[in-house]
């Protein structure tokens, strides 16, 4: 059966940007994004990070992404003069590679590269029965040479943008070839090749610090705001760590108390004003969440859920006739996994633990648990117009 083999190369060395391939853009390492969106999709069968560096590997573990697997590249071809090539050739031939087997090259400085992208892809790839593709972005510029001679239209007859079909040119996201064509051409594109179109925003490779600031405004704009919900109807969080620091602390007459910051009251109450209820979901059952509930005038205090919050919380929906999608939670623990990788808009505190940064599409805030992380979510990711 023809697997389809995703093949993301990340050397340690970047000279323009110093670790680019894991420096942290929009709250996550670079890499997660294009491996992420991998990762979703049903159409891929495995997601290989080629690096050589211990940082990354160490790094890319923590997503915890089940297709996701390290390859170490021979260091002749992880310097800045070898090519992509000779590091796909290199992996090809190690792992013995079947000659119909899909070959995916995917590169990290494109994030903007969706789950989508890739499926309609890899679907244009097979249907075309072409002998490789690659992505491409149109640019609606006016290009000349050097000898004052206009490249692609007469300035004489200047269009309007509305009706100039532009230039397309590769923006770098991926490449789609079969492992027989890569080894019989030593390239990643060969023979007949098709085309795949991605908008025009796509162009933009992160090489340079000024790449870095742009990129992280696309981001903004058509990804992280595509991924929110049309509507938030609920906010519920977790409290050990996310509405507290995770500290424990005991009077001299072994009376527990929880510290509770002031400006997530605030956000709670914004919320409420705006019309969205609110809950608290805990695994802990205490008199201090009760009055802490009570004071901040929470719509749902569900206490005791140990293992079973997305259960409590599917009855809070029934009861509130919504869906999971209309719900924003924030969790910082492995018991909030389940509900977080099920609702519409999910975070985590900055200090959470690994395996719940790595669910797909969370928010990893920059503030820590009890350190106003709840506030943060509220006022960037979930009032905002």
């Amino acid at each position: 059966m023809t697997k389809t083999i995703a093949f993301i190369p990340a050397r340690g060395g970047s000279k323009s940007i110093p670790g680019k391939n894991i420096k942290i853009l929009c709250g996550k390492p670079l890499l997660y994004w294009v491996a992420s969106e991998l990762n979703r999709s049903e159409n891929i069968d495995r997601i290989v990070v080629a690096t050589d560096s211990d940082l990354i590997k160490e790094t890319i573990s923590g997503f915890n992404f089940s297709k996701l697997e390290i390859y170490d590249r021979d260091d002749k071809n992880a310097s800045d003069t070898a090519s992509t090539e000779s590091v796909m050739l290199e992996y090809i031939e190690h792992v013995k590679l079947c000659d119909d087997n899909i070959f995916m090259l995917v590169q990290a400085t494109s994030p903007f590269t969706r789950k989508h992208h890739f499926e309609e892809a890899l679907n244009v790839f097979k249907d075309e029965k072409v002998n490789s593709l690659l992505s491409c972005s149109r640019l609606k510029r006016f290009f000349w040479d050097l000898s004052g001679k206009p490249i692609n239209y007469d300035y004489r007859n200047r269009p309007r943008r509305q009706q100039f079909q532009g230039q397309l040119v590769e923006n770098g996201a991926f490449y789609i070839n079969t492992i027989d064509n890569i080894r019989e051409h030593k390239n990643r594109l060969s023979g007949n090749i098709a085309i795949y179109e991605m908008p025009e925003y796509t162009a933009l490779e992160i090489d340079e610090e000024e790449d870095w600031i742009v990129a992280e405004k696309i981001m903004h704009k058509y990804v992280l705001y595509q991924d929110k919900p049309d509507k938030i109807m609920l906010f519920l969080t977790d409290v050990d760590g996310v509405l507290t620091d995770a500290g424990m602390y005991y009077s001299e007459q072994g009376d527990e108390l929880k510290k509770f910051n002031t400006r997530d009251g605030m956000g709670i109450e914004l919320l409420r004003n705006r019309g969205i209820k609110t809950g608290i979901i805990t695994s802990e059952n205490t008199r201090i969440v009760e009055r802490r509930a009570k004071k901040l005038k929470i719509d749902y205090l569900v206490q005791g859920a140990k293992n079973n919050k997305l259960e409590k919380v599917r009855n809070i929906c029934e009861k509130e006739n919504i869906g999971l999608d209309n719900i924003a939670y924030i969790g910082d623990d492995i018991n909030d996994l389940e509900l977080l990788e099920k609702v519409g808009l999910r975070a985590c505190p900055n200090d959470a633990v690994d395996v719940i940064k790595g669910i797909s599409k969370i928010i990893i805030l920059d503030r820590k648990g009890g350190s106003g992380a709840v506030r943060e979510f509220i006022d960037k990711h979930i009032l905002p117009a």
